[in-house]
């Protein structure tokens, strides 16, 4: 059953906001959070952009004079470590180190980690500042959870459902919520394991996919809602776009405008007709 009481059989029944499932994104939309993003300079763009989509507002503020003042204030903070480099390290540390006495909501999104050595020792160190989401792919979170070496630079060589037990264990270590992504993504509090079938193969064909989910899940975050059900949500609402934008879009030059046009466009019920949550 594909509607706001389907959902609730899939998930806890205590998420009052669950009861009327567009509540979280019309929050996005009608309050426009502001989400600090500390992120890969390559996907800057499609990550802003995509945010702006969602009915969000990025502040690309990155350098260590001003990211630990606006943390502060944030709505929601993005720490993405695809291409940090020192003055962005001690940024990072320094905004997450502010949302985590602020009480603001935090995403890492630890990029490559494992076979490259100092985003590996940075993102152990970013961990320590407890993250309220951590998302990845399925070899970038079996190394947080220490049980492997990483994959093959920034691309996953495992599987999704062979990291869950890693993925869980990560979850109840850090009190994070963990979103790994793959052909099926999974997300879990550590307690209970979520799996979201939707998505298409052509969001592996773009430069910043991942990035631009790490924004949008912290623009769901950014809005008070529980960090389990925004990151399905979010996670939901992101997958559908990519099949929506796929239908219209063949090549991946195309794709990328039509992957923002569908998140401007995505509501809710779209979301929970097309949502295949286990």
């Amino acid at each position: 059953v594909r509607t706001s009481e389907g959902m609730l059989r899939m998930l806890r029944v205590d998420f009052d906001w669950l009861q009327s499932t567009d509540s979280v994104m019309a929050r996005v939309r009608e309050h426009q959070p502001l989400i600090q993003c500390l992120t890969n300079t390559v996907t800057t763009n499609f990550v802003a952009n995509a945010i702006l989509a969602v009915g969000a507002s990025p502040a690309m503020v990155d350098i260590p004079g001003e990211a630990g003042l606006l943390a502060r204030s944030a709505g929601a903070v993005l720490v993405n470590l695809g291409t940090p480099s020192a003055d962005q390290r001690e940024a990072m540390l320094l905004a997450a180190g502010v949302a985590a006495e602020a009480g603001t909501p935090w995403v890492l999104d630890p990029v490559g980690v494992g076979m490259l050595p100092v985003r590996t020792a940075l993102a152990r160190r970013l961990l320590e500042l407890r993250p309220t989401v951590i998302r990845g792919n399925a070899s970038e979170i079996r190394v947080l959870a220490g049980q492997g070496g990483g994959g093959r630079g920034v691309d996953s060589t495992d599987e999704v459902d062979a990291v869950r037990s890693a993925a869980v264990e990560l979850a109840q270590a850090t009190g994070a919520v963990v979103a790994v992504s793959g052909s099926v993504d999974l997300i879990t509090d550590g307690r209970e394991v979520v799996r979201i079938a939707n998505g298409d193969p052509m969001l592996t064909r773009i430069t910043g996919a991942g990035c631009a989910l790490g924004g949008v899940m912290a623009a769901f975050i950014a809005v008070g809602a529980d960090p389990l059900a925004a990151s399905v949500v979010a996670g939901t609402a992101y997958a559908v776009a990519g099949e929506l934008a796929s239908a219209r879009a063949e090549h991946p030059g195309s794709f990328i405008p039509a992957m923002l046009d569908a998140l401007s466009a995505i509501d809710a019920a779209t979301v929970l007709e097309r949502g295949r949550l286990s």
